[in-house]
Formats: structure tokens, sequence, C-alpha cells
């Protein structure tokens, strides 16, 4: 593959819609999963938290090297199933209410320290409603940014170990969406108590290793190539999502299942392994990643890589802001 100096541009819209028609003409069984919620994802919740908050506990007087190995080595696996578990809430996948999703996302959100569980949400449904659109679509890099980091290893392991404050800059370009709203507002002051309290119980080095388990879980780490994995070039110039099938797919809540969550992303993560065996010639066909480990060396050290790798469209089609993302489940009651 040829090294990128820009991102790519395309005209054509979206794969993911064209399939999901397609898909559910041909296998129309896999109606039957679409609109399912999965609430045993709040257990996970409460585990997650509890073991975060737990190692928090321990490390409060350790050294700092122990803090920040904990953090890395530990800590950081909770903190990415928590934010996929934010991510399931954002789709409404845990619970039938929108409420009740939302009050689990903002306690899903209390370990990482920073309120980001409301505002990822309303980012992440146009992530899948303008797909490339680089004005709506948050998951895109800046183009300063692109600039900025270039393609050498030592500009792309800076930018995976501070990918979650280039994300917080990235939403400012999205001026048509929501930014502060009721809820995102809830999620602030519910986080500050509780940063608050962790403070106040176990002391600063116990927050500390929280909001290190947050950037490691996002960054520099093999955790931090899901980021990688999902719409980078990496693998084929043409092909815009990628699926990651292997052994993290357990921390990850099947995540890395990623061209059947969008294809069909009102179907929650428990059910997305079946999406692929029901259709298998729609997704063996494409090229998928295996190793995690790989990719985050692949990505740093392989100048070919950059984060001009995207493609990125000016055709947002006929979906409107106001689109809550579920083509599967329109498609499907159309049908």
């Amino acid at each position: 593959m040829a090294q990128f100096t820009d991102f790519v541009h395309v005209t054509a819209s979206e794969p993911h819609r064209i399939r999901t028609r397609q898909i559910l003409k041909a296998h129309p069984e896999i109606k039957q999963m679409i609109g399912q919620k999965n609430p045993r994802t709040f257990w996970v919740i409460l585990g997650c938290v509890a073991l975060m908050t737990g190692i928090a506990w321990l490390v409060r007087d350790q050294s700092w090297w122990v803090v920040i190995a904990a953090a890395w080595f530990i800590g950081a696996f909770p903190a990415h199933t928590l934010f996929v578990c934010i991510h399931e809430a954002a789709h409404n996948l845990i619970f039938r209410r929108p409420t009740a999703n939302a009050w689990a996302a903002i306690f899903a959100n209390l370990p990482t320290v920073l309120p980001t569980a409301l505002s990822f949400k309303n980012f992440h449904i146009k992530h899948h409603a303008f797909q490339g659109v680089h004005e709506l679509d948050a998951d895109l890099p800046d183009w300063y940014e692109a600039k900025l980091i270039n393609n050498y290893a030592i500009g792309k392991a800076l930018w995976m170990l501070f990918f979650p404050v280039f994300q917080a800059v990235r939403t400012i370009r999205c001026r048509e969406l929501a930014v502060i709203d009721k809820w995102v507002a809830t999620n602030i002051v519910v986080q500050v108590a509780f940063d608050v309290l962790i403070v106040v119980l176990f002391g600063w080095k116990a927050l500390a290793f929280m909001l290190l388990c947050l950037f490691f879980s996002v960054g520099l780490h093999p955790l931090g190539a899901r980021w990688i994995q999902e719409h980078y070039l990496t693998l084929d110039p043409h092909q815009e999502t990628y699926s990651y099938y292997g052994v993290l797919n357990t921390p990850n809540l099947n995540v890395g299942f990623h061209n059947e969550h969008h294809d069909f992303p009102s179907i929650p993560w428990n059910r997305l392994p079946a999406i692929r065996q029901s259709a298998p010639e729609y997704y063996d066909t494409l090229k998928y990643h295996t190793s995690y480990v790989k990719l985050f060396f692949r990505f740093l050290f392989d100048q070919e890589i950059s984060l001009y790798s995207r493609i990125v469209r000016k055709e947002r089609g006929k979906v409107t802001l106001a689109d809550q993302s579920k083509p599967d489940m329109e498609m499907a009651q159309a049908q």
C-alpha cells in the first residue's frame, strides 16, 4: 500500500446500509435478533466498577511505578470493557428504556474519571449515520491532527497516549451536533461527585490510577489498536471498515465484530458472532484482523499507515441529523 499524504476522498455512500439490506433479503432469520436487549451487560458493568475501585484502593499508598504498572497490565482491561458497555448503552442495547441505558452509561463511566459517557453517545450515533463526513463524524481525525502526527513512530505513539485528548478536541468541529444536554450535565455532576469521593476516601493516587486506566485502555496499549482496526485503511485501500476476530474480543465484548455492528447496530454484543455465522458469504470475503498486538506495532512502525489512512466523503445521503442509527430495525420493519 502506498503512503497517504491526504485522506482518501470518495463519492460513494458508506457501505453498511447497502449490505444490511442485502443480508436481510438473503437471511431474513437475522430479523429475530434485531431489537433484542442484553440486561446482563449491567452485571458486567457492576463487576468492572467494583474491580477498578478495589484496585484503586489497593494501590492508594503504593509507589508510582506500581500504580502505573497496575493501570497498564490490569486496569486497562476492565476500563476498556466499561467503555464498550457505554457504547452498548449509547445504542440502547442494555435495557428497553432509554433512561435506564443512560443511567447504566453514567454508572459505567465512574471509574474512568472523565465524564464522557453521554457526550460519547451524542457523537457516536452520528458516526454511524454520517460515517466519513468530516464535519459530523468525530471518529475521523482532524486535518491538522493528521498533519501534526505525520507517519513517524514517535508521533503516532504520542497520539495513542493522548488519544482521549485528541478525541475530545475533534468534537469542536462538529458544530451541528448537540454538545450539552440534560443527560450530559447529569453525567458531569455525578462524575465530579464520584471523583471527589475517591480523593477523600482513597487519596489522589487512587484517582490517578483510574485516570491512567482510561488513557491506557484507549491509547498506548494493544487495546488501543482497536481504533486503528475499525476504520483505518490497513489491509485494503478501498475497504472502509474492518472486523477483529481474536482473543481480546472477550474484554472487548465482541466490539471487534465491527462490520457486523455497523451493519446491524440494533443487535447487542452477545449476538454479533451469530450475524457472521448466519451470513458468512458477506463477512468471510472481507479482510479482517486477528491480532491487536501485531496491529499495534505495525501502526507505530509502518510509515505507509498514518492518520491520513481514512476514507472521507462530502455526501451525507438522505440521512437527517435526527437519525438515531437504526437502519437495520427500519429495514426489517419495512420488509
